[in-house]
């Protein structure tokens, strides 16, 4: 099926430039992703989806436009090409597309032992046994656990030059137990997922895992609210993940900033940090998603945001890149083979520094450890800057230690105060992906990385839900 894909891709090209097209791109898929959900002990749900297809884009009168097919013949093609073609027509003009070189290479992700390879009995009777673990515990009233295992391959070739490629596979556990006690229900979920093979799932106690989740969620069930008010926090590196990607990462996407929806228009070269903060996006970065190049065919390149608490740059595409005057990051990203591509993150984190954990909570004192398990997420306003996120259960700190778990942690505060006021940034650096679920951004999903190491914030607004 490649070969085919790929000489439906040329095909596409060369009948795009025939009917007066000044710039094509082809991407062909391949992708599948599997899914088994036991709860309760109970198996649910075992689906596998397989998809396959061609997207063509053109730049006809200074015109995007765009179409996509399944239908893997010539005629589809050339019709999708024509369709492609007559959407350009109807389009908003654009100016200048950013400059990028035309590169050619073949990408694969790190893997050694294929999931296909893998018969389904031993994946529904390991996600049965991880359910087990977890629901075993006194005090645990359901549990459910979920296996998602996703193959992606992509192709893109383009009438100036692109020839790239890449394979890919991401799989992991997920499990969320539910704990009574005393008519008062706690719900705590996690998971964990890496770009690899079988081999990830094979190096892992699982049952461990979703024991871990349970004994949370008991105790979680059993903690008091947090004090209300303005506190100093403690982000663990989930929560420090969470809360960059979702009120600072898209206010730095090149889309939202020409058009004047971030609230970091105008602000390029300006100090909206603390020295101590240095931010990135970078497609290859370790424990993150695998992006080697962006669905217009150029390389993904680390965008340094922030350096030392100056804004340095956004993530562009080649339309964002010609509109802002920046080089061309390769963050034009697309869910899949029938989506136009739209500025998007990768794997986007702050840098560590040198505190040690302990040290941080020590010069904390008083205030409150934000942890990011079992958050369950929240709203940003990327104009404003402002945000309000749900916490996993957390911990209080008193006299430079650790002390109680509190439970329905709720955060809030605008992003650039949150930003100039982090004091102390840890040594550590953690970097997590989903195999469940992404980004959402215009009606299109796409899988993400974030992470951080931990961070002390002067004063996050604190709130019990």
């Amino acid at each position: 099926m490649v070969a085919m894909l790929k000489e439906l891709a040329a095909y596409g090209l060369s009948t795009a430039e025939e009917l007066g097209a000044t710039y094509v791109e082809a991407r062909a898929q391949r992708a599948s992703y599997e899914l088994i959900t036991v709860d309760n002990g109970i198996l649910k749900e075992f689906s596998k989806t397989f998809s396959a297809g061609l997207g063509i884009r053109v730049f006809y009168g200074n015109r995007f436009g765009f179409s996509s097919t399944n239908v893997l013949n010539r005629e589809s093609v050339r019709e999708a090409v024509e369709k492609a073609i007559s959407a350009a027509k109807a389009s908003r003009r654009v100016e200048k597309l950013g400059e990028r070189e035309a590169c050619k290479g073949v990408f694969k992700s790190a893997w050694r032992k294929k999931p296909e390879d893998v018969s389904d009995g031993t994946k529904v009777s390991l996600t049965m046994d991880v359910n087990k673990a977890g629901l075993g515990l006194d005090g645990i009233k359901s549990a459910v656990t979920r296996l998602g295992i996703q193959r992606d391959w992509r192709y893109i070739a383009t009438s100036d030059g692109v020839d790239l490629e890449y394979e890919s596979s991401l799989l992991g556990f997920a499990h969320m137990s539910v704990a009574f006690e005393a008519g008062a229900m706690e719900r705590v979920s996690d998971q964990e997922s890496a770009v690899a093979g079988w081999e990830f799932i094979e190096g892992k106690d699982w049952n461990q895992f979703s024991a871990s989740v349970s004994r949370l969620a008991k105790e979680a069930v059993k903690a008091p609210l947090p004090p209300s008010g303005r506190l100093k926090a403690v982000a663990d590196p989930e929560m420090v993940g969470l809360i960059l990607h979702e009120a600072f990462g898209h206010a730095c996407e090149g889309d939202l900033v020409s058009s004047g929806d971030s609230i970091l228009s105008g602000k390029l070269g300006g100090e909206i940090a603390s020295p101590l903060v240095t931010i990135v996006d970078d497609g290859l970065a370790e424990g993150g998603y695998f992006v080697p190049f962006d669905d217009e065919g150029s390389i993904k390149t680390r965008v340094l945001a922030v350096e030392e608490g100056v804004l340095k740059s956004f993530m562009t595409g080649r339309e964002t890149a010609g509109i802002l005057k920046l080089p061309v990051s390769g963050n034009s990203r697309a869910q899949d083979f029938t989506h136009f591509p739209i500025v998007r993150q990768t794997n986007f984190f702050m840098m560590p520094k040198d505190h040690g954990f302990e040290e941080i909570v020590e010069e904390a004192g008083e205030g409150i450890y934000i942890v990011g398990r079992g958050a369950t997420g929240g709203q940003v306003d990327t104009a404003s800057g402002t945000f309000t996120f749900s916490a996993g259960p957390s911990r209080m700190i008193r006299n430079g230690e650790l002390a109680e778990l509190v439970r329905g942690v709720v955060i809030s505060g605008s992003i650039l105060e949150t930003l100039k006021g982090v004091e102390a940034v840890g040594k550590d650096l953690k970097i997590t992906t989903s195999a469940f679920g992404g980004c959402g951004k215009d009606n299109q999903l796409a899988r993400v990385g974030d992470g951080g190491p931990h961070v002390m914030i002067r004063e996050l607004i604190v709130g019990g839900g």
